[in-house]
């Protein structure tokens, strides 16, 4: 399924401010929270939906990457249903929605059950934190066959993983943990302050716990009940054709475990083109400077250029003038959002020897006095047409 534009998904602008777009993503979030619509999947889709354009357009460099190269920029191209995830479609549960944007709602979800925060369908009890892996880095860099075709590419990272002892949880035994005494599992406590406009109750994160709702009584002696440990992992990667430089590919989940079991980071591709000895690359375009003999200009001829798949003829026709462009459609790089292919461009350069031999020397001064080696006004003019369309 084809992912649709995050502007789109959130109905803002793509000149919308960072306030606009959290006013904009409260509000699809109330409409479709999933409180307000039990058991309604679409409306359970539409509320991840707008989390994950709000995940994107609420971080300025994301949202940069996004409005550059589109999904692809941001998690992979859209509906490819590739590794790379585009924030909270890519599987992220309910409670790491709220986890990380309960905030915005005023409000959290309650140990308890409810999502609050709505004003009256859920409660007001914090949620319980969970902590968050970081991001990961990796540079890869692709020659311009990969780039054109796609590429499988295997990476070995040294990272935070989950304890395999404890499994995550950083306690050690079924009976490690136990609720917080402090705040009885619901990671905050409510404090009453008087002020001058009366008594005022505010929620804060639990001191005891750190807001997570539970204390480790024993802990894991493997990972001294962090519930990580740093460790291998291997991981395979699909790089879609059409990818350009600069540009960071994310694969949701694939950074650093989080604490006890918490959120993983995203692990973050940065794309890298190595340089092509024959081809430059124009966009979606590839670009080829033919230089031909002279004579192959004149009298025409059947030449081999390089494409990303290999060499294939080009005919010359006879009176090539030099500056002509020959387009070889569908032989460029794909459109990473899938919207076509580019082509390959052939400019034609002629070469003029730099020395000749007296006999060479004789037969051009001949040649040189036929008219049809003198340019005429027709020639000069469609010359200089071209000649000032490169400064248009």
């Amino acid at each position: 399924m084809e992912k649709r534009d995050y502007y789109e998904v959130l109905e803002v602008t793509k000149t919308a401010s960072y306030e606009e777009i959290k006013k904009a993503y409260r509000k699809k979030a109330l409409q479709y929270h999933p409180d307000k619509n039990p058991g309604d999947k679409t409306a359970e889709s539409k509320f991840k939906e707008a989390a994950e354009a709000y995940e994107v357009l609420s971080n300025e460099d994301k949202r940069a990457r996004y409005d550059q190269f589109g999904h692809a920029g941001v998690g992979g191209a859209a509906g490819n249903g590739g590794p790379f995830g585009g924030g909270f479609g890519g599987g992220m549960s309910m409670d790491d929605i709220f986890s990380m944007f309960g905030d915005i709602f005023g409000g959290h979800r309650g140990g308890g059950g409810g999502f609050g925060g709505f004003g009256g369908f859920g409660g007001d009890t914090q949620q319980q934190r969970r902590f968050r892996g970081s991001d990961l880095r990796v540079k890869v860099k692709l020659s311009l066959k990969e780039i054109v075709q796609g590429a499988e590419k295997k990476f070995k990272l040294k990272k935070y993983v989950a304890c395999d002892v404890c499994h995550g949880s950083g306690a050690e035994g079924s009976d490690g943990a136990e609720n917080c005494p402090t705040c009885h599992g619901s990671g905050s406590v409510l404090r009453t302050q008087q002020t001058i406009l009366g008594t005022m109750q505010t929620r804060a994160t639990c001191p005891s716990c750190n807001g997570e709702g539970k204390i480790i009584k024993h802990k894991c002696k493997a990972c001294g009940g962090d519930g990580i440990v740093y460790g291998e992992e291997t991981i395979d990667v699909s790089i879609p054709g059409g990818v350009v430089e600069g540009m960071q590919l994310s694969m949701s989940g694939k950074g650093n475990a989080g604490k006890h079991n918490g959120v993983p980071g995203d692990l973050l591709i940065l794309v890298e083109e190595e340089q092509s000895d024959e081809l430059l690359r124009d966009g979606n375009d590839l670009v080829y400077n033919l230089l031909l003999s002279f004579t192959d200009a004149v009298l025409g001829s059947s030449v081999e250029v390089p494409t990303v798949d290999g060499r294939v003829k080009v005919k010359i026709e006879p009176g090539t003038q030099p500056g002509k462009v020959l387009r070889l459609r569908g032989k460029g790089i794909p459109n990473i959002n899938g919207y076509g292919t580019g082509d390959l461009l052939v400019h034609i350069s002629v070469y003029v020897p730099e020395a000749i031999s007296k006999d060479e020397k004789s037969i051009i001064e001949k040649l040189g006095e036929s008219d049809n080696f003198k340019p005429n006004t027709s020639i000069k003019e469609k010359i200089f047409r071209k000649f000032r369309n490169l400064f248009d």
